[in-house]
């Protein structure tokens, strides 16, 4: 039996359907170069849009071997750990560091680098000099005088005490210029949380790339190829994801999955339920009361005109563009000169039928 060529687990990257997007040749492109001009991109984007895959098809194509030979080392941080301690053990593994921090100051075992341990580090405690950021610093000039660059990447940052740690280190091996290089990924909300931490300056001034609807004619040649169907078939199910990275994947499994006597109206209504249960519902509980109000405004039709939803809004009508806004920076909604309309398939059926 052949395989589900559809994945659908959140934060895997596809194999046999990814999409390449401009945003991620954009990026790579600029680290094509020997001294990039961006050092830092935030990709943001509403779930299950492809953040994670925008990541992680970066980091894939900078492990190549071609990419190694130019000198790129990839460290892939867990943001819910120590992050400093993570770097140093990494970059141990690399060879990097003093030699007395390779025997004493940086203690790590093979448990913590082989089985299941991910990566760490303990300093001596009887060394009260010894600090993880001077002992980075030391192992990234190592690397840079071998010719190497070092990209950082971190999926889903948030506020939290390591991130604001491990931004305040990076922001002064960017001062220094050093060939370290970050792109990470979070919700819009948590982007911003950490862009206006006091003294992370370049964080907030760092490149933003918004995760984009996937490509319609892209999509209909991949439902095409890989479920065997005709190209009208194929375009009205690329339609129906409305570009939205985890429906596309959803809706091409589903339809794997069905059978011969089920058409594309037949399996629209369990496409529907995975997406309330597994994204919507989560999308919808981090929204501010203010995203809310809006949005369960533009439900009874498919796009409205600017001067509509100010009727519709009433005495909070002064407060449109900020709504607006916010919607949009969150993926929620888009624009298409005067009109919004919801970015996400059935995401009005959603807030009718559940909120």
């Amino acid at each position: 039996m052949m395989q589900n060529p559809f994945t659908t687990t959140f934060s895997k990257a596809p194999e046999n359907t990814y999409i390449a997007t401009q945003k991620t040749n954009e990026i790579l492109d600029n680290f094509s170069y020997d001294h990039p001009s961006e050092s830092v991109y935030k990709i943001t984007g509403v779930r299950g849009s492809g953040k994670t895959v925008i990541l992680a098809k970066i980091e894939e194509e900078l492990r190549s071997e071609w990419n190694k030979e130019k000198g790129w080392i990839v460290l892939d941080l867990n943001p819910a750990r120590d992050m400093l301690g993570q770097i140093a053990a990494m970059l141990h593994k690399e060879g990097y560091g003093k030699d007395d921090t390779k025997n004493r100051s940086l203690n790590i075992s093979a448990t913590v680098l082989g089985t299941g341990g991910g990566v760490g580090y303990s300093s001596e405690k009887e060394d009260p000099f010894f600090d993880i950021g001077v002992e980075i610093e030391i192992m990234i000039q190592q690397a840079q005088e071998n010719g190497k660059k070092i990209l950082i990447g971190i999926d889903e940052v948030s506020k939290t005490s390591e991130m604001v740690m491990f931004a305040s280190e990076y922001g002064r091996w960017l001062r220094a210029n050093y060939p370290v290089y970050l792109v990470c990924t979070g919700l819009y909300e948590n982007i911003q949380e950490v862009s206006n931490v006091k003294n992370l300056t370049f964080f907030r001034r760092a490149t933003t790339i918004k995760t984009e609807p996937l490509n319609a004619v892209r999509m209909s040649e991949m439902y095409r190829n890989r479920l065997n169907i005709a190209i009208d078939e194929a375009r009205e199910m690329a339609k129906c994801t409305k570009g939205y990275a985890y429906a596309f994947q959803k809706l091409g499994a589903l339809y794997f999955k069905k059978q011969s006597n089920e058409t594309l109206e037949d399996i629209i209504p369990e496409l529907k339920s995975e997406l309330f249960a597994y994204s919507y519902e989560k999308i919808w509980e981090e929204l501010t009361e203010a995203d809310r109000f809006l949005a369960s405004l533009l439900t009874e039709k498919n796009e409205y005109k600017r001067e509509e939803v100010l009727k519709l809004m009433g005495q909070k009508s002064g407060n449109y563009s900020m709504y607006r806004d916010r919607l949009l920076k969150r993926g929620i909604l888009e624009s298409r000169q005067a009109y919004i309309s919801f970015a996400l398939p059935f995401f009005s059926d959603y807030i009718k039928e559940y909120c």
